[in-house]
Formats: structure tokens, C-alpha cells, sequence
């Protein structure tokens, strides 16, 4: 799959905001510093498609990718940090949480885990999180390169061990590194794959989920301290074309 261009459409403070549903999106989450940023710009081919800050929770809006014109890249706060009040967080909970679950034209998400940890549980919380609410999912081992690969394999043999009672199928997983440019085609495939099956064969497989559906997400979403009521007026003009991360 060859990715001819990538612009910026708009940025989101909720689902309200989010463009028209009539394009195709694949959505990338994670936990704080799991490489997200850098791996959407490996992904689109463009070093500056999303904003690689080092302060943790910089992402604070839903932002949106149009790519070649025919699907969009969907760049989703990520969890892990909450830094502020706590109701600006579970605000930000909220929104992603609305988007993840009523978006109707989100065909899958990418959830990104950082390959050189051990299993984190903010991670295996998030993972429970869409397999309870049938969110279809892949799993992205990220920063493949940052650690031999013997610790690389226990970490992912160790995760999949933690969640394998929770489906009676696993879902895909990959390894990427931005660095090196590995899993790119891999995860390009799966999007074209997607694409090319269309709405009626992508819709996601049921799983095998042991505990009750929660109604609100068991993780805290990035969000970085600020002047909140100078952060409200901004997402209450019009983003579109604006980028405010």
C-alpha cells in the first residue's frame, strides 16, 4: 500500500467535532512515550506529521490525518498521564472513550505498547477495555530496536500471557520500530487489507470476554497542566485547518 499524500484536516475536543463519517479511519492510541508520534510519521512517510514532543501528554485533542485522499489517520490522546484536575481528565476520558465506542467509520484501532517494558498495567487495563466494549483492535509492540530481541519477545510472551484468557482468539500483533522502519508494510497491509474488504467484512469478531462491560474506560488519558478556561475557548472556535498541539 503506497500512502500519494497526507494533510492535516482538523483537530477534535469530542466526538461532535470529528469530520463527516464518510471516509474510512484507522485510530492509534497509547500509553505516554510509547512512540506514537514517531511511528505515525514512519507510517505517512512525513517527518512532521505529528508533533514528537518529549513532555509526555502533549496530545490533547482527537487529530485528524487524510490519507491519499480515500481514508484518515487518526491520531487519539493517549493514557497514562494526568497531569492537572482530575475532571479535565476524565473529560478527555470521555471524548475518546465516545469516539472509540460510536464512531461509526473507525474500522480499527492500532494500540501501541512499548516492547521494551514488562506488561504495565495502564496497558493491560486499555487492551480489557476494548475487548469488553468489542473494539476491533491490533497490538503494536513499539521500539523494537531499543532492546535486544530476547527481551523484545519475553515482554510481548509475557503481555499476551497476561490477556489470552480474554479471547478465544488473539488479536494480531506486530513489531515496529521508527527508527529502523520495521512493521511498516505490515501495518500499511493491514489498513489496505481493510480497505479493500470493505464495511460488511471488517466488522470485528466477537470475543470471549470473562467480566462485565464497564461503562466508562479504566485508564486516564494525557492531558497536559494549562489555563483549562483559555484551552476551552480555543476548542469552541472552529480547528478545522488549525493545528493547537
Amino acid at each position: 500500500m503506497n500512502i500519494s499524500s497526507a494533510i492535516f484536516d482538523r483537530s477534535a475536543p469530542d466526538l461532535a467535532g470529528c469530520p463527516d463519517e464518510s471516509l474510512p479511519e484507522f485510530a492509534f492510541i497509547g500509553r505516554s512515550n510509547s512512540g506514537k508520534s514517531s511511528l505515525l510519521n514512519m507510517l505517512s512517510g512525513k517527518a512532521d506529521l505529528a508533533r514528537v514532543s518529549p513532555t509526555p501528554g502533549f496530545t490533547k485533542l482527537i487529530n485528524f490525518f487524510t490519507m491519499s485522499k480515500t481514508w484518515r489517520l487518526v491520531d487519539l490522546p493517549g493514557y497514562g498521564f494526568a497531569e492537572g484536575a482530575k475532571k479535565d481528565s476524565a473529560r478527555f476520558n470521555q471524548a475518546v472513550s465516545h469516539y472509540l465506542k460510536r464512531r461509526p467509520n473507525l474500522c480499527l484501532v492500532f494500540a501501541l505498547i512499548d516492547s521494551g517494558l514488562e506488561p504495565q498495567e495502564m496497558d493491560v487495563d486499555f487492551v480489557e477495555w476494548l475487548a469488553r466494549n468489542a473494539v476491533p483492535f491490533v497490538l503494536v509492540f513499539t521500539k523494537t530496536d531499543k532492546e535486544p530481541p530476547a527481551t523484545v519477545q519475553a515482554n510481548i510472551a509475557a503481555f499476551t500471557a497476561r490477556i489470552a484468557g480474554w479471547f478465544e482468539e488473539l488479536p494480531e500483533i506486530f513489531r515496529c520500530s521508527s527508527t529502523t522502519g520495521q512493521g511498516r508494510s505490515e501495518l500499511l497491509g493491514v489498513i489496505g487489507a481493510t480497505l479493500d474488504a470493505g464495511p460488511a467484512e471488517s466488522e470485528p469478531t466477537p470475543v470471549s470476554v470473562t467480566l462485565p462491560i464497564e461503562v466508562e474506560p479504566p485508564f486516564s488519558l494525557k492531558v497536559r497542566a494549562g489555563n483549562m478556561e483559555e484551552e476551552n475557548s480555543r476548542e469552541k472556535r472552529n480547528l478545522k485547518g488549525a493545528r493547537p498541539w
